[in-house]
Formats: structure tokens, sequence, C-alpha cells
């Protein structure tokens, strides 16, 4: 199962900082939104999940 993302708990940073940490870019972000997964890139690595310290990514 890949990555969630609970948006309600996101604080939309300028910059996600998790979206640095994936080695496969499976995440991408527009302007102050919430992250988005790529389903058919996430290889549930789980290095978003460790890194938010907002909880906002899960698997």
């Amino acid at each position: 199962m890949p990555v969630l993302i609970k948006k309600e708990k996101c604080p939309k940073c300028i910059k996600c900082p998790a979206i640095n940490v994936c080695p496969n870019q499976a995440l991408t972000q527009n302007t102050l939104q919430a992250p988005e997964v790529d389903i058919d890139k996430c290889t549930e690595c789980r290095k978003c999940v460790r890194l938010c310290p907002f909880k906002v990514f899960e698997s």
C-alpha cells in the first residue's frame, strides 16, 4: 500500500521537506498546498513518514 497523506494535518510548508528525501520523486507539491503522492512511483520506503514531524504521511 502506498504512502497516504493526511492533508488536514499538513501545515502546508512553503516547500515540503519530505519531497527532497523521496528517492523516486513520488512526492510533488504546488505552492502552499499539501503534497501529493504519485502511487505509481511510491515504493513505500517510508522516508517521508519518518521525516515529517506533523505525522502527515502514513503507510
